[in-house]
């Protein structure tokens, strides 16, 4: 629930069904937009004052805030279709709109959670005539003195400055959690081959790239968050945020660019929620930590903490509004003298009374008055000590006040007052009753029959005495009215001065801006002569491949004679599919390849399979022991396989070179044990089959 503190500064769109029926065809709708946001417009009653009456508050004591506080509204009206009036709010982002039955806008509930859905971020649907179960427009604008007629415009009015007054409720159909989908923006499908895995690489690379870029906003912003992460081949197929915040407090948007997508979906309630657009609010004591990171800190009168804040996004009005939705201040407290110029306009804004101590306060105190539960950092910490404080000082003046306040009055209004205007407890429960309407004077000097006995010396000594301090008291006036015009002017300097102030930090931070794009450009110049030197380094190794390609790609015959008689050899780390994969994409496995198994061990069937799909001329063996699947298959496959440590290999950058004599050797010491393995196994067979044959006729 939220007593809107912007809702006067925005529009506000009043709907009612003008012809049709939102479950039939085509029906219009009458739309009625009031705009505090310009001065000019068709106002109702021509000079304005049927505006004044219309918005007029009508619940003093639901702390409901009303238009005759500022201006009279523009006001336009028009009938649109339902596609309009979507656009329209689309476009115009109004703070409500307003309408007597929200089904007049939805078939069902599904359609209205649709409906609900696609409204702005910033815009709130309310039902004026209450929740489920909702009262006549035509009462519920008599019981709030606005103006009612049975014609679609006048209902629509009606709605419009009922929301504006804030009565009725705000129907919700969803949590204030969030969910943030950075997925991919286009498919991964193509034409096969080493192409589509390149693109299949980029895109789930900008996928995971872009979703840091959230996760780091989202830190920034200090929203608590889980993630759910999908890793694909070459970074991420999508990165879920659920996050505990609305659409409007995300730092970021919907989008769809390229190779990534960003879908914002509000999470949605069991069924259709209706909220008050105001409630009763209480007096409160705040404490004010202003800075970098702001802390606000809001106390009852009876000294329970009621709720704590600190951000480091919020402007001064969205830290006002946060305050206004948890009470109504009557004093505003800092934990250091003199008191801040942030905290001391907050304090007159509220229009309560100030509270600072004698002499900043220690951390220790600071630690020993403020419970370890009620905070969560050094600033909210010291708003709340301020708040504590304030109120401990003003303890015993609570109590008092409470105890002279008569039940049927506000005692927070009171001690609000007493506050604010430095004025005793009897004085302010006078001019309450004075404003009821309450003549106490009469009440206590009745007629009861009897003529007042003469008065005596000291009486009329009194009689006179009593004159004396109403003379005292309107001279007290008329000085408590020129300081308050003194103030007005103190006002309007600190309000010049503030100008001033804000120039020159205007200068200061474009100042500061010209120094972080030198600083920038000079890191940009370092990147560059980075990049320089990587690329020199690239063109060497570029080089050396290249010449490593001519002696892959060579018969020798046109080498030199100390280098004939040589072979290119092919080493990969481990016999992994994974090793085989990247020893392939660095240089090209290729048939009758030299192939060299760094570590041979670990390796499965389809792992050999591999090896045997690029036809090598011979597999070099070094550490690790060759596993027996792996033997059988590369033996079943006629590929050669010998130990490493026979051939003499000197390794160049990725690639080495060997003896062709030394391979040659490997291959036919191959051969030659393979000639022994196959009768090994030729005879091994037979045996088996002279025993089964020898079975068979033991059985007959």
């Amino acid at each position: 629930m939220s007593p809107r503190t912007r809702a006067l500064d925005e529009a506000i769109f009043g709907v009612d069904v003008h012809s049709g029926d939102v479950r039939g065809d085509a029906p219009s709708y009458a739309l009625v937009v009031l705009d505090w946001g310009t001065d000019d417009g068709d106002v109702a009653g021509g000079d304005g004052s049927a505006d004044a009456d219309a918005t007029s508050p009508a619940d003093a004591e639901s702390g409901r805030a009303t238009a005759s506080a500022r201006d009279a509204p523009s006001i336009e009206r028009d009938v649109v279709t339902h596609r309009k009036l979507r656009r329209l709010i689309a476009s115009e982002e109004p703070a409500l709109i307003a309408t007597d039955n929200v089904y007049e806008l939805a078939t069902d509930a599904d359609d209205l959670v649709r409906f609900l859905r696609e409204l702005p971020d910033g815009t709130r649907l309310v039902q004026v005539t209450g929740d489920e179960q909702p009262e006549p427009l035509s009462r519920v604008a008599k019981r709030h003195d606005v103006p009612y007629g049975k014609d679609p415009m006048q209902e629509a009015e009606a709605s419009a400055r009922l929301a504006a007054a804030n009565v009725g409720q705000i129907v919700s159909a969803f949590t204030n959690t969030t969910n943030v989908k950075v997925a991919r923006g286009r498919s991964t499908g193509g034409g096969g081959g080493w192409s589509e895995d390149r693109y299949t690489r980029k895109i789930h690379g900008a996928v995971r790239k872009r979703s840091r870029e959230v996760e780091s906003a989202l830190d920034d912003a200090g929203l608590d968050y889980e993630q759910e992460i999908t890793e694909k081949y070459g970074g991420f197929s999508r990165s879920v945020f659920e996050v505990e915040a609305s659409p409007e407090e995300l730092p970021i948007g919907r989008e769809r660019a390229g190779d990534v997508r960003i879908e914002i979906e509000r999470e949605r309630r069991d069924g259709i929620e209706f909220e008050p657009l105001a409630k009763r609010r209480d007096h409160v004591l705040v404490g004010v930590d202003p800075g970098t990171t702001t802390a606000v800190a809001v106390v009852g009168l009876d000294g329970e903490i009621l709720d704590v804040l600190s951000t480091r996004t919020a402007d001064t009005a969205a830290v006002t509004e946060w305050i206004v939705e948890r009470g109504r201040p009557i004093l505003v407290a800092a934990d250091v003298e003199p008191m801040p110029e942030t905290v001391e306009k907050l304090r007159r804004s509220f229009d309560a009374a100030g509270w600072i101590p004698e002499t900043d306060l220690p951390v220790d105190e600071k630690l020993h008055r403020a419970p370890d539960h009620s905070y969560d950092n050094d600033h909210e910490r010291d708003a709340v000590a301020a708040a504590l404080f304030a109120h401990d000082d003003h303890a015993d003046q609570f109590e008092r006040i409470a105890r002279k306040v008569p039940r049927d009055v506000d005692h927070g209004e009171v001690t609000g007052r007493v506050l604010a205007e430095d004025t005793s407890v009897e004085a302010v429960l006078a001019d309450i009753r004075e404003e009821a309407g309450d003549d106490i004077d009469d009440a206590e000097d009745g007629d009861d029959g009897h003529q007042p006995p003469e008065r005596t010396e000291e009486e009329r000594r009194i009689r006179d005495l009593e004159s004396q301090v109403e003379r005292l008291q309107e001279h007290v006036a008329e000085l408590e009215t020129t300081i308050s015009e003194k103030d007005d002017r103190i006002d309007d300097l600190e309000s010049d001065l503030e100008s001033a102030r804000s120039r020159e930090r205007q200068e200061v931070r474009e100042t500061r801006e010209v120094t972080r794009l030198k600083r920038r450009n000079e890191a940009l110049e370092r990147d560059l002569e980075s990049k320089d030197e990587t690329i020199a380094d690239l063109e060497g190794k570029l080089d050396r491949l290249k010449a490593l390609w001519k002696l892959d790609h060579s018969n020798f015959a046109d080498v030199d004679p100390e280098k004939r008689g040589l072979v290119p050899v092919k080493p990969v780390d481990e016999f992994t599919s994974s090793a085989i994969e990247a020893a392939h994409e660095t240089y090209g496995l290729a048939e009758d390849d030299v192939i060299y198994l760094r570590n041979a061990g670990g390796a499965g069937r389809s792992t050999a399979k591999t090896i045997v799909d690029f036809g090598p001329r011979v597999v070099l063996l070094g550490t690790g022991n060759l596993s027996e699947i792996a033997d059988a298959v590369l033996f079943q496959a006629d590929i050669p396989v010998g130990p490493a440590d026979d051939v003499a290999m000197q390794e160049v950058d990725e690639l080495a070179v060997a003896r062709e004599s030394d391979v040659e050797a490997v291959i036919d010491d191959w051969e030659r044990r393979a000639r022994e393995r196959e009768r090994e196994q030729t005879a091994e067979m037979v045996d088996q089959l002279i025993s089964e044959h020898r079975a068979g006729d033991n059985e007959a």
